[in-house]
């Protein structure tokens, strides 16, 4: 009784307050401060408590270029956030009667081949969107990131085969964009719209979702539209915007704070619009967050969980006393989001940033959390401010270290001469690399990804390091080359440099021949 009456105490002041322990001015210190803390120009944030909006603010600037302000109506992409209507547009279709969860993936996509036969017989829809295939974190995702490349969806498909899996099917949790792309061509399939057009047709529009876009060429009006940036080099820039239209279904949609309320108030209604129209059964609604693939708990998590795992398209767990938490997070190259739903609070939580940094969008979705759940004051600022430094300054001097090395073996007798490297190697899904030589030293590039160039700078006898040109990327790499008994280069292997490389990068699962 005392805390439904603390509840009801708290919904009735929303208009001046969070709530008790955190108010509007305390939250405002905070994501400026969160701002300073790891370096993010612009962030924007929203409360829903108990059907209210009770806080819709942009903080920052959208681009260090124009300095024009964030604000609450600013479009972000919010990246893998898409992934929950991904799965909600399927659970439409099985309403439909058109497709079912456990139906195999080649009842809908004949050619539909993964590395192993059994698994491709028994690979189904459900299997597509919980990350339990058994392929490794990020398998595959060089063809469709970065932008640039020519990788089309029907090539996605027919290049998994060559994925070799890491774990046995279904016995692990491992995430995977290109198994989310596949589920949207399912869905156009049996839709007979584009996952695009079914997105907004379907969904957002009778949701109210006004401003937001399923891609982000379909936004018209790029008035109010984040700039991207990350940190390159040790300091912070703007990049140019990078997603990969063939991964829409991944991570494709655009959005703000007051559209993605508007979401969280629809999905915390029961899948029922403001009309009263319900776009999803219950029973397939009630599905949607259902666990799926189990992810382990660690000892003293910070939330008292009990259990943690993917649904269909959402991360599930519990929190402090056993309330239900559903929430996603989205990253694209310059820019990290994040959407929180705790449904029996009536709570929905959206951070939408415009630089690559978790610890930021961390740092203000578990302040405002605990403030409603009851906890002390953690002081997350300083937590993650301190992990963020500490990781920083590892990662730098992990690359530094190298780079110091490969300058101080130029010239050394002791490395290969450019006859025995020189050539083109070809990886059976990723396409051909070529490493060329001239007066300015080794160059690599990737042919089927335009944007992927850079020096190749040699590290010792066998091993060189593949800095790209686009320092945005942070995602240097060692090339670790196999030679023959006559000393020429045969094939090649790749391993990112330090452990701040995002995993879609995942130049380790490339297998290269040289073919020439």
């Amino acid at each position: 009784m005392k805390l439904t009456r603390l509840l009801v105490l708290l919904i009735c002041l929303s208009s001046t307050f969070l709530n008790a322990q955190l108010n509007e001015a305390n939250l405002d210190t905070l994501i400026e401060e969160t701002l300073k803390t790891f370096e993010v120009p612009g962030i924007s944030v929203g409360i829903l408590k108990g059907n209210e909006v009770v806080y819709a603010k942009g903080h920052g600037v959208r681009s260090l270029t124009t300095q024009k302000s964030m604000n609450e109506n600013t479009l972000v992409g919010v990246a893998s956030n898409s992934k929950g209507f991904t799965c909600f547009a399927l659970a439409m279709m099985i309403d439909e009667d058109k497709l079912n969860w456990d139906d195999p993936v080649r009842k809908y996509i004949p050619e539909f081949q993964l590395h192993d036969p059994w698994v491709t017989e028994h690979f189904t829809v459900r299997d597509l969107v919980t990350h339990r295939s058994g392929m490794g974190l990020g398998a595959g995702d060089l063809m469709f990131f970065p932008e640039g490349n020519d990788f089309t969806v029907n090539d996605i498909i027919d290049n998994v085969k060559y994925l070799e899996p890491e774990s046995s099917f279904r016995s692990k949790y491992t995430y995977n964009n290109n198994m989310f792309i596949i589920a949207g061509e399912v869905l156009k399939r049996v839709s007979g719209l584009s996952w695009e057009e079914f997105i907004e047709q379907r969904i957002m529009k009778p949701v109210g979702m006004t401003n937001s876009k399923a891609s982000y060429n379909r936004v018209n009006d790029k008035g109010n539209i984040i700039e991207a940036h990350t940190r390159a080099d040790g300091k912070v820039i703007q990049i140019p915007h990078d997603w990969s239209e063939t991964a829409n279904a991944a991570g494709g949609i655009v959005s703000n704070v007051p559209d993605m309320l508007t979401w969280a108030k629809f999905l915390m209604n029961d899948a029922v619009t403001e009309n009263g129209e319900r776009l999803l059964s219950k029973v397939q609604f009630h599905e949607l967050w259902q666990l799926q693939t189990p992810i382990k708990v660690r000892p003293g998590d910070w939330y008292d969980s009990n259990f943690r795992g993917y649904g269909l398209g959402w991360f599930v767990t519990d929190v402090k006393g056993g309330h239900k938490q559903v929430y996603h997070t989205g990253g694209l190259i310059g820019t990290v989001t994040q959407f929180t739903l705790i449904p029996d609070l009536d709570l929905a939580i959206v951070v939408l940033t415009n630089q690559m940094n978790g610890s930021a969008f961390h740092t203000i979705t578990n302040t405002i959390k605990d403030s409603y759940l009851g906890y002390d004051d953690r002081n997350w600022l300083k937590r993650y401010g301190d992990r963020n430094a500490d990781f920083i300054k590892y990662n730098d001097s992990l690359k530094a270290d190298v780079y110091a090395k490969a300058n101080k073996i130029k010239g050394s007798s002791i490395l290969p001469k450019p006859e025995q490297i020189v050539g083109t190697y070809s990886d059976n899904w990723f396409g051909d690399i070529v490493i060329s030589n001239n007066e300015s030293g080794y160059m690599i590039k990737c042919k089927r990804s335009s944007r992927l160039f850079g020096e190749l700078l040699p590290y010792n006898a066998t091993t060189f390091v593949a800095k790209w040109n686009d320092r945005s990327y942070d995602a240097d790499v060692f090339v670790q080359f196999t030679f023959d008994e006559n000393g020429n280069a045969v094939s090649a292997t790749m391993k990112y440099i330090a452990p701040i490389t995002d995993f879609s990068f995942d130049f380790h699962d490339l297998e290269l021949v040289k073919t020439n």
